[in-house]
C-alpha cells in the first residue's frame, strides 16, 4: 500500500536528477505544491510531461529544471502564451529546451497505452496535419480493414505526480471533477506520488469520482491547497487573478527570477 509521508520526504525519495516526470491534472488538480517542492530539492535535467504545461511548467522551465518537454498545447489557459517556455525555445534561456509536441488526444492515448503496458496506441488523429512531420508518430495499416491509422508510442514516466481531493489512511486516493489522465499517469509510471487536500478515515464515493487504489501508488502526502492557483473541485477555487498576473510578470526575466526566489525557492535554494 502507499506510504503516507510528507511532501518534502516524498519528493526527496521518489524524484531523481534527470527523471522523466509527469505532473498531471487537467484544468484543475494541477500539483503546484509538488512541483515547487521539486524545485526546492534542486532537481534538474528533468524530462517534463504534461497535457497542458500551464503555469507550473512555465515556472519549472524558467528556473532551468527542464531539459525536455513532452506536451500538448503550450499555453496559459484563458490568457495566452507561456513566456518562460517561449523564451527557452526562441532564445535558449536559461538554457535550450527540447520539445516533443502532440495533440491532447495523442497524449491521452499515450498515457493509456503506458498504463496498459502496451508499446503503443492506435488512433485516427494526426493524419492530414503538419504535426505528423514534427513528432513521434507512425502510419500503420489496420490488418483487418486496410484503414490507415496512426500509432503513438506509450508513455511510461519514471515518476507520476498528481493532486487529488482526498486519500484514506491506507493510501487509497479519490479525485472528482475533470478526470484528465491522472489515473493513467499513475498506472503508467514506475513510481508515483499523490498529494491530497485531506486525509480521511474512509473514502465516501462521489459522483464521477475516480479511485486509485493504494497498491498502485508509492506515496501519498497531505498538502492542503496543493493545486493553487489551479483548483480542487469542491474544496478550493481557481485563482484567475494569478493567471492574469503571471502573464505580465513572466514576460520579464528579472521580474520572474526575483518572484520565484522570493515566493517559491527561498533564499537558500536561490543561492545555490
Amino acid at each position: 500500500m502507499a506510504e503516507l509521508t510528507t511532501l518534502r520526504e516524498g519528493v526527496g525519495a521518489l524524484i531523481r536528477e534527470g527523471d522523466s516526470v509527469a505532473l498531471e491534472g487537467f484544468t484543475h488538480l494541477i500539483p503546484f505544491a509538488a512541483g515547487h517542492e521539486i524545485l526546492r530539492h534542486g532537481r534538474r535535467e528533468l524530462e517534463l510531461i504534461r497535457m497542458t504545461p500551464d503555469l507550473l511548467y512555465d515556472q519549472m522551465i524558467g528556473v532551468g529544471a527542464a531539459r525536455r518537454l513532452v506536451f500538448s498545447y503550450g499555453g496559459n489557459p484563458g490568457v495566452g502564451g507561456l513566456h518562460r517556455f517561449r523564451d527557452a525555445i526562441e532564445n535558449g534561456w536559461p538554457h535550450p529546451l527540447e520539445i516533443e509536441e502532440h495533440s491532447h488526444a495523442g497524449m491521452a492515448n499515450r498515457f493509456a497505452a503506458g498504463a496498459a503496458r502496451m508499446p503503443c496506441a492506435l488512433m485516427r488523429g494526426y493524419l492530414g496535419t503538419d504535426l505528423m512531420a514534427h513528432t513521434r508518430v507512425e502510419r500503420v495499416t489496420c490488418p483487418f480493414t486496410g484503414e490507415e491509422l496512426v500509432a503513438v508510442p506509450a508513455l511510461n514516466p519514471d515518476v507520476a505526480v498528481i493532486h487529488a481531493q482526498e486519500a484514506d489512511r491506507l493510501g487509497n486516493v479519490q479525485l472528482w471533477g475533470i478526470p484528465g489522465v491522472q489515473k493513467e499517469a499513475v498506472l503508467a509510471a514506475e513510481r508515483s506520488l499523490v498529494t491530497v487536500e485531506r486525509i480521511v478515515d474512509e473514502l465516501e464515493p462521489k459522483p464521477g469520482g475516480v479511485v486509485i487504489p493504494g497498491w498502485a501508488i508509492d506515496a501519498v502526502a497531505e498538502a492542503p491547497g496543493g493545486s493553487r492557483p489551479s483548483y480542487s473541485l469542491g474544496i478550493t477555487d481557481r485563482d484567475n487573478d494569478f493567471y492574469r498576473f503571471w502573464d505580465k510578470l513572466s514576460r520579464d526575466r528579472d521580474a520572474f527570477t526575483d518572484w520565484m526566489n522570493e515566493n517559491i525557492l527561498g533564499e537558500e535554494v536561490a543561492a545555490r
